[in-house]
């Protein structure tokens, strides 16, 4: 009588295949998980509120004056580089090399359209990598010198890397949120 081979090569594509599942599983587990923080809050949050939040931006564009400056660099209340990826940036982006590796300053100052009068702001900000929340730097009104309403602080960057600039800025109950990718060079 001959024999029949044919429910072994099921039995090891069987095993093979639950193996295969098994390792996938395990090797995920051990990846670290970094949640997304944009404009300081979940991304499910951020998903639900994205249209309040650009409403938001447009109100207290129509108010306010915005000026941030990076390293001498001057930017608006920007959130456009929220819907590119690195590479894109790479090629495309307004916003490389603002950061340095080392010592960066920072200033900020806003004004109201109509009376030009500074106003004072309450800051929330967070430089942080694009791959990783470990080396996060988070800046908020206690990290800033406050001279007459200009605020200027500097910070310190570890690593030549993409950097992901976000965070908001309130004043009279209207926020403003910004969103920069850059790199430190």
């Amino acid at each position: 009588m001959k024999r029949n081979y044919w429910p072994l090569l099921f039995i090891g594509i069987f095993s093979f295949t639950l193996g295969m599942i098994i390792w996938t599983v395990m090797s995920a587990i051990k990846l670290p998980v970094n949640e997304d923080k944009s404009f300081l809050k979940s991304y499910q949050d951020v998903d639900a509120n994205y249209n309040a939040i650009m409403i938001s931006n447009q109100v207290f564009l129509n108010k306010y004056d915005f000026n941030l400056n990076i390293n001498k660099k001057t930017f608006g209340l920007t959130t456009d580089d929220i819907k590119y990826s690195q590479r894109v940036l790479e090629k495309k982006s307004q916003h490389k090399d603002i950061l340095k590796y080392g010592l960066n300053d920072i200033s900020l100052i806003v004004r109201d359209k109509n009376t030009n009068e500074k106003k004072s702001v309450k800051i929330a900000l967070k430089v942080t990598k694009s791959i990783s929340n470990k080396f996060d730097i988070l800046l908020t009104n206690e990290n800033f010198k406050n001279n007459e309403n200009l605020y200027s602080s500097n910070f310190e960057l570890s690593d030549k890397n993409n950097w992901n600039i976000t965070g908001t800025f309130e004043v009279d109950g209207i926020t403003g949120s910004i969103f920069i990718k850059t790199n430190a060079i």
